[in-house]
């Protein structure tokens, strides 16, 4: 089967957790033995080998802390003049449109899959060549868009910016309400989307996304030396986690020891460096695997945002005692072990506190939590094998 699979960034470098989920999509269809051509942008400076189905339409300076001073007034501007998302305007280019085009003249592609609804401009092109083309439209809904900038709005702080979140959220909402109406198919990631999407088309499923690393009880027990006590890692250039590394320091903080090392890694985060006493900023790590294994405990502090965090699957990966808020593990359900929720500042504390007192565990303890870890990874990743090729064959 001939699958067009179009995106916002080429997801094959994996550098953020919406473009692992991505990839870990088109893998499954792949390894059922679809030809699947994926089109999207390459990062500015990004010197990753494209991949032979990739289709690269151009270089898109993807985060606006990155960009040029212009490149947000410009996207701005453009977002205004095209009455698009913001967060769309940079995705959007005749280029893209033009790729399509010639794609779809091309080869008869079975399956369309609009991954992310910042590209639903491109549903006008689709529905036109749908008519003679004859092509199924699958929507992967990430999370509920609207609701993520919603959320901003109501967090934000002078007029001009809930202005802007405002419109981002109204915007975004139209776009992805009209992508799930035409679709064939909506794909979430959690139950809470579903449910609204449901609401737009019946066909509305729920993958169990799976984790993107792979554990190993061997990695972890030699490169384990408790080399600090608490460790939290995200991509924090995104605001919906820049939120919660700022409850954490804000809230959580100060109900902890002072005693206690904290490490910080991932990009975004840099008005942390020499702020605590205790707290070392190590920037973007390149492997997060080692980072998280030198660590007693893995604090996730998400308050904030939609979808499933692959951070929270990644440290589930890790074999090591947890605590995370109920919206960092949103879509997780049935959790392992020393798998902890905290839902105040004060108790989110004081379970980091509590584990870090009993993480020094036995051989044989840790090798069953280990297993207890595994087994759970792994059958949330059969679920999800069989789930993506149940769906693509109906």
């Amino acid at each position: 089967m001939k699958i067009l699979y179009l995106t916002t960034v080429l997801p094959s470098s994996k550098k953020t957790g919406g473009e692992i989920a991505s990839q870990s999509f088109i893998d499954v269809l792949e390894q059922n033995g679809h030809e699947v051509v994926v089109v999207g942008y390459h990062r500015l400076g990004d010197t990753d080998v494209k991949k032979a189905n990739e289709v690269v339409v151009g270089a898109r300076c993807i985060e606006t802390h990155n960009s040029t001073r212009l490149s947000p007034v410009l996207w701005m501007g453009s977002s205004l003049l095209r009455n698009l998302p913001y967060s769309s305007t940079k995705y959007y280019s005749s280029e893209y449109i033009g790729i399509v085009n010639l794609l779809l003249d091309r080869d008869n592609y079975e399956i369309v899959i609009i991954d992310h609804a910042q590209i639903g401009w491109i549903t006008n092109l689709l529905t036109q060549n749908q008519i003679h083309k004859k092509s199924k439209i699958i929507f992967v809904a990430h999370n509920v868009e609207h609701e993520v900038y919603l959320a901003q709005y109501r967090s934000a702080r002078n007029l001009l910016s809930k202005q802007i979140y405002s419109r981002e959220a109204h915007l975004i909402k139209k776009s992805e309400d009209t992508l799930a109406s035409i679709a064939h198919q909506v794909w979430t990631f959690t139950q809470h989307d579903s449910k609204y999407f449901h609401a737009l088309n019946p066909h509305s499923t729920v993958f169990d996304l799976p984790s993107s690393l792979t554990p190993s009880y061997k990695r972890l027990h030699h490169q384990s030396q408790n080399k600090f006590d608490i460790g939290i890692i995200g991509s924090w250039t995104w605001k919906a986690n820049l939120l919660g590394l700022k409850w954490f320091f804000e809230t959580v903080y100060p109900c902890l020891p002072k005693h206690i090392s904290i490490r910080v890694a991932g990009k975004g985060a840099e008005w942390l460096r020499d702020e605590y006493a205790n707290v070392e900023y190590c920037g973007f790590v390149p492997d997060a695997q080692a980072f998280m294994a030198q660590s007693k405990v893995i604090a996730i502090p998400s308050v904030t945002g939609g979808g499933v965090q692959i951070k929270t699957l990644d440290a589930i990966a890790s074999g090591l005692p947890i605590v995370a808020t109920p919206t960092a593990l949103r879509g997780i359900l049935g959790y392992p072990s020393f798998v902890k929720v905290a839902l105040t500042p004060d108790e989110f504390a004081y379970t980091l506190v509590d584990l870090l007192e009993v993480s020094n565990f036995s051989e044989d303890t840790s090798h069953k939590l280990f297993d207890e870890r595994l087994q759970w990874l792994q059958s949330r990743k059969q679920k999800f094998v069989t789930k993506v090729t149940n769906a693509i064959n109906n």
